[in-house]
């Protein structure tokens, strides 16, 4: 069952968000703050995260930014701020995406179905598929990134954006086939969220992100990875 935790402070929100995730089998836990929810995610682990920004304690982005320190959680902004620059900054924060309010329930438990295929519940077939760099290396199968010696963590979004353009290595995907494969039909055109996540998958993997060396950008195009 995957457990879905809402951080909201409006509770006629709170309630109907409540209501229909339980009544599609979703395990739901509430926080009407930021310092609540990072103690709830420390306890009892969500594997996807519902945050409004404009919280009573803390802004949204200072809990994004704290959660993506230790969590793998995919986390959905439920948010009435509304501009490119605020989007971005929830984004390159470390949020997977973002759906502004008011919203349609179908269109956030779309959303929410995708965030939640991204998170990784395959048992593991036995079989590693290992890809290794100069700079770096992945284990698809065990979700682990190294790089220098370390253990770098990648969000679910990251993996799966990564995993994608490691298994066409060589070839060029095109922009829109990776929203569509990460982020769903309904953001086939938001190349910003791809901009966002190569820039931080660069900074994570690559060893001058300024310069790199496997993931490359085609402007317009779409983006490759080579070994």
């Amino acid at each position: 069952m995957t457990r879905v935790l809402v951080v909201e402070d409006e509770p006629p929100l709170v309630r109907a968000l409540e209501i229909n995730l339980k009544a599609r089998d979703y395990d739901v836990e509430t926080a009407p703050d930021g310092a609540h929810a990072l103690r709830l995610a420390a306890t009892r682990p969500p594997d996807v995260v519902l945050l409004d920004l404009g919280l009573p304690d803390m802004d949204g982005i200072d809990v994004i930014k704290e959660l993506r320190r230790w969590s793998r959680a995919s986390i959905l902004v439920v948010s009435a701020r509304r501009t490119s620059d605020e989007k971005v900054a929830a984004l390159d924060a470390g949020a997977d995406d973002y759906i502004t309010k008011p919203f349609s329930m179908d269109e956030l438990l779309a959303r929410l179905r995708a965030a939640a295929r991204r998170i990784d519940t395959a048992k593991p077939s036995g079989e590693t598929t290992m890809i290794v760099t100069e700079d770096f290396t992945l284990d698809l199968a065990a979700k682990k990134a190294r790089r220098g010696g370390r253990d770098i963590r990648l969000t679910p979004t990251e993996w799966h954006l990564a995993e994608i353009l490691v298994r066409n290595s060589g070839r060029l995907v095109g922009q829109r086939q990776l929203l569509e494969k990460v982020w769903g039909p309904s953001h086939s055109t938001q190349t910003n969220y791809l901009r966002v996540y190569m820039a931080q998958l660069r900074r994570k993997l690559e060893s001058d992100p300024a310069q790199p060396k496997h993931f490359f950008t085609s402007p317009g195009m779409g983006y490759r990875f080579d070994p």
